[in-house]
């Protein structure tokens, strides 16, 4: 219950004498913003929705995030870059009557427009339910999991693009102007273009209020409120909001405001029905892509402020939350919702402590709506778009991170760059696809990158370091720094190759008849150890040998470096060795003498060289030594130790390339 109900999380243990005030205090701040970003909200989107309709779906659906949801600063609302995505949806379905600037009372007065009105509003309806579908459905399932695999860098570079297309979808209000929305790849580069173009026509009243407002609230970012210790910002959004709506209501301002928006909608409430399911077929794609950029900003703005706050927050139950939001939005023929970044911001700097703030902020909207909206429709809308601006400086903030992501990480550097450019360039949708399937080929190259180091023993101590000065004299170590996988196994392979200066090459045919003669011995002689193979037993791979890598063609069947054939770990101690030189096969099979055989050639007994690990010839201890003395010499190299402490896995391919390669070079892997 506490998991699906997180508002009980809190509400037990709300802290009234330390948190209430706080939550208060943000409720005002976030319900006063709210009333004109509500009103506005038609503009942006060209759709002219009731205004009623859509205070009372953000009411609705800030109240289910207060039950539902698991952040404690979310404010959810309509966010503008996803009511022009369900404004290009009916674009892209023919429905184009949009408002336009110089739209009119006398449209809605045609049957026809009406009629196409009522199904854009429908079809409208119809794209939010299904978005809160796929929502609610993907949080059941528990696909919210995906977010964990996301780095900071792509949250930070996804919210840095997003604060730029909103400050961009401003520059209707800063300068007074109206202009056709480019939608598309490119689209906030067509905008600026389009805005540049009739900037001579923009309204200087405007600029030089919007100007003025900007210092205001950049003013009122020094000046702090102090409450049990802690310091809360100054309420300037809500000083500004009700200044200069009491002035507006006595002076003109020669300033646009929303109330000729608003009186163009002959409709004051639409009664809340039942979507239409008929024509789900067609916004199928549409209302995934809305579902999957809705949740997303939602999370990513939620990871932001939980991780500034100390406090988790559930990926899947934001799932939830967020779909049964888009749900009850859509009975009322709204947009799909998610976290409204302005409104975000201002309730965490003002104090707000848990989703209280965010019910009393919905309940304060709605009481003045109902009865005080014809009060702010005199407001200027270049008021609204100065607190939207200054409140987006703190995630343009992040551009000062990339000197750091360049001396610290340049993998997530790059992460940053892709994510910024695909998201500004692209969109939200495309370009969230491209950053996350661009961040997932970087880690799973970053995880199979393999960094294998040459290690050496520091004199007189039991310490290894990868210093070349520290050698010890025939012996290699290679340590292994990453898990060794399909994707770095051959690199694995070819590192240790390169670093012996060797390289393998098949055995002549001679060769290989001598091993084949040999094992053949083996059976006979040790009967009783013989047994019977199995067709599903995995079959040995092609025996090679090492030869150094200037010896090529014929040079390589007279190898000064032989093919080494050693027993299987766990068989007995009796090792059978074979000897390919350039003319004859020489098989010799040692056998353990008691007091001669040394600790040390005990562990390296299953070596990789003649010397390490044979035995005493029951005739002379000098034709060993002897022996041992001329293997030495054609392999100066007798131990490879292969360190693999710092290796977490081996997958099933790289396992049967440790296999080739232990056959290979008869080396013993220590790990």
């Amino acid at each position: 219950i506490f998991k699906l109900f997180p508002i009980l999380n809190w509400l037990f243990s709300y802290r009234f004498r330390e948190w209430l005030l706080r939550d208060i205090h943000a409720g005002l701040s976030v319900g006063m913003f709210q009333i004109p970003q509500g009103l506005l909200g038609v503009l942006l989107t060209r759709l002219p929705l009731p205004v009623i309709n859509g205070f009372y779906s953000a009411f609705c659906c800030s109240m289910t995030y207060v039950i539902f949801g698991t952040s404690h600063h979310i404010s959810i609302g309509s966010f503008s870059i996803l009511n022009a995505m369900v404004a290009n949806v009916l674009k892209t379905l023919n429905f184009n009557q949009i408002l336009s600037s110089n739209a009119s009372l006398a449209n809605f007065s045609d049957p026809t427009f009406m009629k196409n009105y009522m199904e854009a509003l429908t079809l409208t309806a119809s794209t939010t339910f299904l978005t809160g579908i796929i929502q609610l459905l993907l949080g059941c399932f528990c696909l919210g999991f995906v977010t964990t695999y996301l780095p900071k860098t792509l949250i930070d570079a996804y919210l840095t693009a997003a604060a730029l297309h909103v400050i961009v979808s401003q520059f209707s209000f800063i300068f007074g102007i109206v202009i056709d929305f480019h939608k598309g790849p490119l689209d906030i580069f067509y905008n600026l273009f389009h805005y540049f173009l009739v900037l001579p026509k923009a309204n200087a009243t405007s600029i030089l209020l919007f100007m003025v407002c900007v210092v205001l609230l950049r003013v009122s970012k020094y000046i702090k409120i102090t409450y049990k210790h802690s310091p809360i910002a100054f309420p300037m959004e809500l000083l500004l909001i009700v200044t200069v709506t009491l002035i507006s209501n006595r002076i003109h301002l020669h300033a646009e405001s929303s109330r000729v928006v608003v009186s163009m909608i002959p409709h004051r409430f639409f009664p809340p029905t039942r979507p239409d399911l008929s024509n789900l077929n067609k916004i199928v794609f549409h209302a995934f892509s809305l579902a999957i950029v809705s949740y997303f900003l939602l999370v990513f703005v939620g990871k932001k402020y939980a991780s500034l706050h100390n406090y988790n927050i559930a990926s899947n139950q934001e799932l939830i939350a967020v779909g049964l939001c888009n749900i009850s939005s859509s009975f009322f023929k709204s947009f799909a919702v998610s976290c409204a970044l302005s409104g975000t911001v201002i309730q965490e700097k003002t104090g707000g402590r848990t989703q209280l703030a965010a019910a009393i902020g919905a309940s304060i909207m709605l009481v003045f709506v109902l009865k005080l909206r014809y009060f702010f429709q005199a407001m200027p809308n270049v008021v609204l778009a100065a607190i939207v601006v200054v409140n987006m400086l703190p995630f343009l903030e992040k551009f000062l991170d990339i000197p750091t992501l360049w001396r610290q990480d340049k993998y997530h550097l790059v992460i940053w760059l892709v994510t910024f450019a695909a998201v500004l360039c692209l969109g939200l949708d495309v370009g969230l696809a491209i950053s996350m399937g661009f961040t997932f080929f970087v880690i799973t190259v970053r995880s199979h990158r393999m960094k294998m180091v040459v290690l050496g023993q520091i004199p007189n101590m039991n310490i290894y370091r990868s210093l070349s000065v520290y050698k010890i004299e025939g012996v290699k170590i290679f340590q292994c720094c990453s898990s060794i996988s399909f994707a770095n196994m051959k690199h694995f392979k070819s590192y240790l190759l390169n670093k012996m200066d060797m390289k393998a090459v098949p055995l002549d045919e001679n060769e290989m008849r001598a091993l084949i003669s040999v094992s053949l011995s083996d059976t006979t002689v040790q009967g009783k150890d013989f047994k019977c193979a199995c067709v599903c037993n995995q079959p040995e791979p092609t025996p090679r040998k090492l030869v150094k890598r200037h010896q090529t063609g014929s040079d390589s069947s007279s190898s000064s470096f032989n093919l080494v054939h050693w027993s299987k770990y766990g068989d007995r101690p009796s090792s059978r060795i074979l000897l390919v030189g350039a003319t004859q096969a020489q098989p010799a099979t040692p056998g353990p003498k008691p007091g001669l055989e040394t600790g040390k050639s005990q562990d390296e007994g299953k070596g990789t060289c003649p010397s390490s690990g044979s035995a005493v010839e029951n005739s002379s201890v000098l034709l060993q030594e002897e022996r041992e003395q001329r293997t030495r010499l054609l392999c100066p190299i007798h131990t490879i130790i292969l360190d693999f402490s710092m290796v977490q896995f081996v997958d099933l391919q790289a396992s049967d390339l440790l296999r080739q390669v232990s056959n290979l070079n008869a080396w013993k892997c220590k790990a």
